[in-house]
This record gives C-alpha cells, sequence and structure tokens, in this order.
C-alpha cells in the first residue's frame, strides 16, 4: 500500500544553477546532498519538516543511465498560505511569474524555475 509521497524527482541540466533558483529565489531548504562516483543528486524542500521533498538529478546522466525514462518536467502545484507576498518575493527576485488569477479552486499564478519549467503556486490557508 502507498501511503505517501516521498520525493519527486526533477531532472535538470544543470543541477549548480537549479539548487540555487530553488533555495537562493523561490525559499527551498538544502536538505541532502549526495555525490559518489556513479551519479550526484540534490534533495531540496519548502522547509526542513517538509513530507515530500525534490530530488534534483542530473538529466543528461539519467538519460544515458535509462533511455526509456521519461524526462520531462513534472506538473508541479505548491500551496502558499500569503500568495500576495509571494507574488511580489518572486517579482522582485526577477523570477518570471505568470499573472494572478482567480480560479473556482482558489488564487494561483505560474512560474519559471532557471531552465524555463513551468510550476504554478495556489493559495491555500
Amino acid at each position: 500500500m502507498i501511503n505517501k509521497v516521498g520525493q519527486i524527482m526533477l531532472y535538470v541540466n544543470n543541477q549548480e544553477e537549479s539548487l540555487k533558483f530553488w533555495t537562493e529565489k523561490a525559499g527551498f531548504s538544502l536538505i541532502a546532498e549526495e555525490n559518489n562516483e556513479h551519479m550526484k543528486w540534490i534533495e531540496i524542500a519548502p522547509t526542513n519538516e517538509a513530507a515530500t521533498s525534490i530530488v534534483l538529478h542530473n538529466k543528461e546522466l539519467i538519460a544515458q543511465m535509462q533511455p526509456e525514462i521519461n524526462l520531462n518536467t513534472p506538473s508541479l502545484l505548491f500551496f502558499s498560505d500569503d500568495l500576495d507576498r509571494l507574488y511580489k518575493d518572486f517579482s522582485d527576485k526577477n523570477i518570471t511569474i505568470g499573472e494572478l488569477v482567480s480560479m473556482p479552486t482558489g488564487r494561483v499564478f505560474n512560474f519559471a524555475d532557471n531552465e524555463g519549467n513551468y510550476f504554478a503556486v495556489m493559495e491555500k490557508k
């Protein structure tokens, strides 16, 4: 039985630049970093106590190791309890952001990471 989502694997072209984006601009925390003779991965999360984390993997290396794997960016929806402040913070940090819109499920905006992958943030209090 599956009882929770543990990690989300995000395949990136430049792990160090992606780490900078997620920690310095998006406010995530570095949870763990592993670098062994075969591969390197970086685990990040919105806070140190987060149940689900994101692991930044080297896209090129994964493609070589497992050519059959889907390396597309997952569609992620994050939640924020202060969407207006987050929207302004992302704007102030020159993160590419979409318009703040009202949906039937709540207010939401999208943003792009340093590699042009888009994600969404919804207000959830």
